[in-house]
């Protein structure tokens, strides 16, 4: 007997995972893109502007890669929130050239990476979807 639920898992494809990057800075959006679909990801990005963050309406997001230094109005937890109402279950991470989560942050955040160290955030963005 065939186990049609067995045969259509496998012949399934498997759907990468999609990561929104959200900064305020476009060369940003776009280096983080390479590096993450280098590694297999799917990308999504979100401007940050001055009053305002274009989030993508109709994607599924599994993890968003928030920029900490933003010049905007908006502060990190501005954007959060923001992304809370549309992405409830996508855990945020923080991206930072400073050497530690901010405070501001810590509640809001799932982690936090240094924007110094690419390897180190595939590793963190890897331990946070394979946990999840």
């Amino acid at each position: 007997m065939i186990n049609y639920d067995d045969l259509s898992a496998r012949l399934m494809p498997v759907q990468e995972p999609t990561i929104l990057i959200v900064d305020d800075d476009r060369l940003h959006l776009k280096l983080y893109t390479w590096i993450l679909q280098a590694e297999g990801y799917k990308c999504e990005s979100a401007l940050v502007q001055s009053t305002s963050v274009d989030l993508p309406s109709e994607a599924a997001i599994d993890l968003v890669l928030l920029d900490y230094r933003l010049s905007s109005s908006l502060t990190p937890v501005d954007v959060i929130q923001q992304l809370r109402q549309q992405f409830p279950a996508a855990p945020v991470v923080i991206l930072s050239e400073m050497q530690w989560m901010p405070d501001d942050v810590k509640n809001h955040a799932h982690a936090f990476v240094n924007k110094g160290d690419p390897k180190g955030l595939v590793e963190t963005i890897n331990g946070i979807l394979q946990g999840k």
